[in-house]
């Protein structure tokens, strides 16, 4: 009765802990609320904002990006007219990356 209590308790600390090591070890998790593919801007001001979990590093077209405690991260840029292709890798302590890439006009 003892080892199969024994038993029991160590698999269940075992499940909890892949449980709990998975989102870590499944690598980073970008999502780009603003823009949206094909938004235009008028003016070239472009609010960039998402939010990034599970990720050491934040990068927009190679340049870091700064991420809140919660995972949020916020930019403007001023670009000139034309289309522009912006790409955001966010990087976690173990070297997997993904990446988003949007598409935007300025008229």
């Amino acid at each position: 009765m003892l080892r199969a209590t024994t038993l029991i308790a160590l698999l269940l600390l075992a499940g909890y802990g892949v449980f709990k090591a998975l989102p870590i070890l499944s690598g980073p998790e970008l999502t780009l609320s603003s823009p949206a593919e094909g938004q235009s801007f008028e003016g070239g001001f472009v609010l960039i904002k998402g939010m990034a979990t599970h990720t050491e590093n934040l990068a927009l077209d190679g340049a870091p990006l700064l991420i809140d405690a919660d995972g949020h991260f916020s930019t403007t840029l001023v670009l000139p007219h034309g289309g522009a292709i912006l790409s955001l890798t966010a990087t976690d302590r173990f070297g997997k990356s993904e990446s988003v890439r949007r598409t935007i006009f300025v008229p």
